[in-house]
């Protein structure tokens, strides 16, 4: 299976990110399919091939939960974006 993931690139303190298509269980600094954009978290921008996004989300990729809110920010996907924080359950002590 296919998924877009973040990766990694750049400096101790100035890093940014490349938008790469791989497969789900492989190294995310190993080999990748497709790059399809970039994120710099520095200053807040980034670029997104949105027809290959499109291309892969239709042959099955799954995003993650930060590039999916990056898709629906730039409208390749429409919804609501996905929470930061997942919400833990909580489980009540009966004494």
């Amino acid at each position: 299976m296919l998924a877009i993931k973040l990766r990694r690139i750049g400096k101790k303190g100035q890093f940014s990110y490349r938008i790469v298509i791989l497969e789900k269980r492989s190294k995310l600094n190993g080999r990748y399919v497709e790059d399809i954009g970039w994120l710099n978290t520095a200053n807040k921008q980034f670029h997104l091939k949105n027809d290959r996004a499109k291309y892969w989300l239709k042959n099955g990729a799954q995003p993650t939960d930060t590039v999916y809110n990056l898709l629906v920010k730039t409208g390749v996907i429409s919804g609501s974006k996905r929470p930061k924080h997942k919400v833990k359950k909580v489980e009540h002590e009966s004494n």
